[in-house]
């Protein structure tokens, strides 16, 4: 008995075929797996080639409605991902339903590959232990995306009752099959699972290695998946490995990628080139967001705009000095103008792929880097925060700053407190004309510790979150913070002339609607629905 693996997928699901001498002449473009060369082809389908940073970044405080006659939303799914909305949008490249489709379409190739590899007897398992570690990975990391997108932040007093999604460890062998969403808990539990058997199995021996989970890539997955999962030392002990004895050496040339062009796709092809040796993990996707977020004038209406952009994120004022005037002292590359809405960190590439030329019609693309070394030296960074260990959360912090910003400015545990204790913590609206109300500084309630504000500790967390904010702007992990540490958001208004006139709603620290809702058709189908008020 032979088993064929259709290659035309559909979530959670697989064409499984038991076959006679007929069907064994192969009649479609079915692929049959036997070798180990064919289960890295198959692994191909276990990347999904959707990300959510469009969603995510919508949903978080990097967005605000720019108020003016002449800007407007790109499309529905923008509107109602920024008011928290139940996204109806479906068919859109980006929208809940494309997200949840694709991330389980993804893990239906790994559970084909796992599945052929464990029915070869023990002896012959061997020469698979590559692809059985890649697909462990990838069946993890799907996973864990969508975990980020559909539920909760993890914490453990609450993980065991907190909804999780349902976890396929097997191929599809019927119509209807049925599952249960189980909780918070067990999702985590069994992504750590896959990663502790996957992760001693994954091996560098790839013609691209860039889109594949190599021993660094799988590493820096690891070292988040641990830091979300409140596991600090394993989050520490996976980000050493990468990092190594000169972190420094291994993270981005951010001083030449900053003297790029902003115009054109220039900085942003640069920024996710499968040369450049931060880059651990990049991710090709399906999306519109490079045209959203980026120097065009589709979506102006909600944006990362002047406020933000001033008071917040970019130009804001840190432990690590006052912005210059224009100049925000960061290496990146910067674009503004006073035709749009939008303060553009380029880093997001936009391509479109024509299916019919003479029609003009065709499929966005962009590309993600799912992990790089600089993300990953912050997420030590916090690691040993959390663990109260301030002086190395600080030297990550001074590593990255290093190359990070222009004038590699080293702050002290001392001096970042002296810095949050003298500005006041960001409320969302202020009739003052100097606004001092709007700062980076939020409130922060995490769960899984116990959190003094005015404490050293608070201020050097303060340091990381505002710092990776800017680092990781548009690309979707803000609203991980944002849940993880309980920080309250605002939606708010403001006229031609960047005044905030209104308050329209908040995300309150327990609020529901930090679990995007699931689409609608697995709704329909019977899987329970995240809550709402």
């Amino acid at each position: 008995m032979k088993k064929y693996i259709g290659l035309a997928f559909v979530a959670l699901g697989m064409t499984l075929t038991s076959c006679d001498d007929y069907l064994d002449k192969l009649p479609d473009n079915r692929m049959e797996l036997k070798t180990p060369e064919e289960i890295t082809d198959l692994m191909v389908s276990a990347y999904a080639d959707h990300h959510p940073a469009y969603i995510l970044e919508m949903a978080s405080d990097n967005a605000d409605d720019c108020v003016n006659t002449g800007w407007t939303e790109y499309d529905r799914l923008q509107r109602q991902a920024w008011h928290w909305d139940d996204i109806t949008e479906i068919g859109q490249s980006d929208s809940p339903q494309e997200l949840w489709n694709n991330y389980y379409r993804a893990i239906a190739a790994t559970n084909a590959a796992i599945e052929y590899i464990e029915s070869l007897p023990v002896e012959k398992r061997v020469d698979f232990s590559k692809q059985l570690g890649e697909a462990l990975m990838c069946r993890a990391y799907n996973m864990f995306m969508l975990s980020t997108v559909f539920c909760e932040a993890y914490d453990e007093a609450s993980a065991g009752t907190n909804l999780g999604l349902p976890y396929p460890k097997k191929t599809e062998t019927k119509v209807g099959e049925t599952y249960e969403r189980g909780t918070l808990k067990e999702l985590y539990d069994n992504i750590a699972a896959d990663i502790e058997m996957g992760l001693p199995l994954v091996k560098n021996t790839y013609d691209r290695p860039k889109f594949h989970f190599t021993i660094d890539a799988a590493n820096a997955f690891a070292a988040r998946f641990y830091l979300y999962y409140g596991k600090y030392d394993k989050a520490i002990a996976c980000a050493n490995k990468v990092l190594g004895e000169n972190p420094k050496g291994k993270l981005r040339d951010w001083a030449t990628f900053g003297a790029l062009s902003a115009n054109k796709q220039i900085a942003p092809e640069a920024y996710i080139s499968a040369e450049e040796k931060a880059n651990l993990l990049l991710i090709v996707n399906y999306s519109v967001w490079g045209v959203v977020h980026g120097n065009y004038s589709s979506g102006c209406k909600y944006a990362h705009g002047s406020n933000i952009n001033t008071y917040e994120t970019i130009n804001a004022p840190g432990p690590w000095g006052e912005s210059g005037s224009g100049d925000s002292g960061f290496n990146i590359v910067y674009f503004s103008n006073r035709s749009l809405s939008k303060f553009i960190s380029r880093k997001v590439p936009y391509e479109f792929e024509y299916t019919d030329l003479q029609a003009r019609i065709g499929y966005a693309h962009s590309e993600m880097s799912a992990f790089n070394t600089d993300m990953l030296l912050l997420e030590r960074a916090e690691a040993y925060a959390l663990q109260g260990n301030l002086e190395a959360a600080i030297r990550d912090v001074n590593t990255e700053l290093s190359v990070f910003h222009k004038a590699a400015p080293q702050v002290t545990v001392a001096g970042v407190k002296a810095h949050y204790d003298t500005i006041q913590y960001y409320r969302p609206i202020d009739t003052s004309e100097d606004r001092i109300y709007y700062t980076p500084k939020k409130h922060l309630h995490p769960k899984m510790i116990t959190l003094t504000e005015g404490s050293e500790q608070e201020a050097v967390l303060q340091t990381i979150l505002q710092l990776r904010r800017v680092l990781t702007l548009h690309e979707g992990i803000r609203f991980q913070d944002i849940k993880r540490y309980g920080i309250v958001i605002y939606r708010r208004t403001m006229n031609s002339a960047y005044q905030i006139t209104q308050v329209t709603d908040s995300m309150t620290v327990d609020d529901p609607r930090r679990a995007i809702q699931l689409p609608q058709d697995v709704i329909s189908a019977g899987l329970q629905a995240n809550p709402r008020k």
